[in-house]
């Protein structure tokens, strides 16, 4: 009676300690339940060792010849053979799901993963107005955002900016929307009843950074340990969705939201990663909404990852004429560049990068952007420079700075391809910017601002015959600002064929004003110690401003 009792019971034991290790694992880790997961078979895989282990260590008998593989077999044969069994039966269904997925087999429809379609350069990328250009990158807006925090003693006690943030278009604009975390627990148990009270948007364009204070908090964040961690909330909701990315945006009204990227895997068990829709979170509420791809609201920027669309155009890129070509032949076979950048246009975010050859060499047959929301892509024929090596090109430009480049972003100007840089610091922030003609990369503008840049590309162009002499560039508006001194520093310089004086004030010490001869004459006849009011463009990073003398 004893021994009929004591098995069921051992078998209960070990079942429940299987469960609660089970549960706890699920609640860390947040694996989908989805047969399309390695998560979700790592997860099966353990639970199936632990109750295995755990029947093993309770059982009474031992192998009766310990050390011979007969008796070992014999003895877990007895003791765990549904756990083996059900093991095997894992294996065997990953193995045949990895084989199905395996790209030799599914040549076509990788490359099916994303339709490409020809654009026209002139026609598409219009020639985009310069206050929708990004002139950050992330680490710089990051780098401003980190700053703007600590200007706020109230916050930068308790919170911090986090690492990440996500371009979006906000009100037609490009920004920066970064969101804060808990400094640590403790401060996470002094403030978590109000939750997060603010979010800091960048301003791509102007540089400018704002912090958006909320009147309720914002709840659910990653840096929530417990249940209004913002993965472990929607996995609760969302238990067999696979997420893809999760970005922080906002909406038209400055509404936070976590937008979750839904995946599906589209070739055999574990191949062809796509989206098939989103899930909006109120980062406020926890209030959660899915929507079909087609369906998205039109505020929503961030879908498709950039990552995913380099993935999936790869794929297009190296198997359009079938697996063997990919390897022997290569004919046609193209890839993306290593970086990408983000342009804005009709209110979305396109994603671009450069198309080259697999023989990796350092120039672009072309250039693709795909839309971040949609997945619409388009692909531009225009050979030219690598960005790479246009990014060498203008960093040699101004070498005596040793300013790094930015990933540069492809601009339509007077119908010529021209990569747009800025060019940073080691603080990383913005101090010049730069302009390379794509076809002829020995073409490069700088500039201590993008009016100036703009100028000395127009000149160049014509220089070289690319543009008729009497084409101009066009006025870029920039706000302008007025400020009287007393000069304390000045001196000159001839640059192509243009002297400029370059004067500091007493009423702004840390910054060089610059003055072009042929604009300004009349600065020939002031010296140090002469009073003198000036107009320049407004740009808080610069360190040299371009200034005219005020009437």
């Amino acid at each position: 009676m004893k021994k009929s009792f004591s098995a069921p019971l051992r078998i209960c034991v070990n079942i429940l300690i299987t469960l609660a290790a089970a549960a706890i694992y699920f609640y860390i880790v947040l694996p989908p339940i989805n047969v399309q997961s390695s998560e979700f078979w790592t997860f099966v895989f353990l639970i199936l060792i632990v109750f295995s282990v755990l029947t093993l260590l309770s059982c009474k008998n031992r192998p009766q010849e310990a050390g011979t593989p007969h008796s070992l077999f014999s003895f877990l044969w007895k003791n765990i053979r549904i756990p083996l069994i059900l093991i095997g039966a894992c294996l065997v269904i990953c193995l045949i799901g990895s084989i199905l997925s395996a790209v030799i087999f599914n040549t076509k429809a990788y490359s099916s993963l994303i339709h490409i379609q020809e654009g026209d350069f002139a026609k598409d990328v219009a020639e985009i107005s310069y206050d929708q250009i990004p002139m950050l990158d992330e680490t710089s807006a990051n780098t401003l955002a980190a700053r703007k925090l600590g200007e706020l003693s109230d916050l930068v006690s308790q919170f911090e900016v986090d690492a990440s943030s996500a371009q979006i278009n906000y009100k037609n604009a490009p920004v920066r929307v970064t969101y804060l975390n808990y400094g640590d627990f403790f401060k996470w148990i002094n403030n978590r009843d109000k939750g997060i009270p603010a979010y800091i948007v960048t301003d791509m364009v102007t540089q400018e950074v704002s912090v958006i204070r909320l009147e309720k908090g914002m709840k659910y964040t990653p840096s929530e340990p417990f249940n209004r961690n913002v993965a472990r909330h929607l996995r609760f909701k969302f238990p067999c969705a696979m997420f893809s990315d999760i970005n922080f945006e906002i909406d038209e009204d400055g509404t936070p939201y976590w937008v979750a990227s839904v995946m599906k895997k589209t070739i055999g068990l574990f191949g062809g990663a796509d989206i098939t829709g989103a899930v909006l979170m109120n980062a406020v509420t926890g209030e959660c909404s899915y929507y079909d791809i087609e369906d998205v609201p039109t505020w929503v920027d961030r879908v498709f990852s950039a990552g995913l669309i380099i993935d999936q155009y790869d794929y297009y890129g190296e198997y359009k004429n079938g697996y063997w070509n990919s390897i022997f032949g290569q004919k046609g076979c193209t890839v993306t560049t290593d970086g990408y950048n983000y342009i804005a246009q009709n209110d979305d975010v396109w994603v671009y990068t450069g198309i080259t050859s697999v023989g990796g060499d350092e120039s672009n047959t072309g250039f693709i952007l795909v839309n971040q929301r949609t997945k619409e892509a388009k692909y531009y024929s225009v050979a030219g420079a690598e960005e790479y090596s246009a990014m060498s090109s203008a960093e040699g430009s101004v070498q005596q700075f040793s300013y790094n480049a930015t990933f540069p972003l492809l601009l339509n100007i007077e119908g010529q391809p021209t990569y747009f840089m800025a060019l940073k610091d080691d603080s990383n922030l913005v101090k010049m910017y730069a302009m390379v003609n794509v076809q002829q990369y020995q073409i490069v503008s700088n500039g201590t601002s993008l009016a100036e840049c703009e100028e000395n590309y127009y000149e160049l162009l014509r220089k070289n015959s690319i543009i008729s002499d009497d084409t101009e560039a066009p006025d870029i508006e920039n706000e302008k600002e007025g400020i009287s001194g007393i000069i304390t520093e000045m001196r000159s310089a001839v640059v192509e064929g243009t002297t400029y004086y370059y004067i500091k004030l007493d009423a702004a010490a840390d910054l060089w004003f610059k003055l072009s001869a042929a604009e300004s004459e009349e600065i020939i006849l002031y010296n140090i110690q002469d009073t003198v009011s000036l107009l320049y463009e407004k740009n808080t990073d610069a360190a040299i401003l371009p200034a005219i003398i005020q009437e």
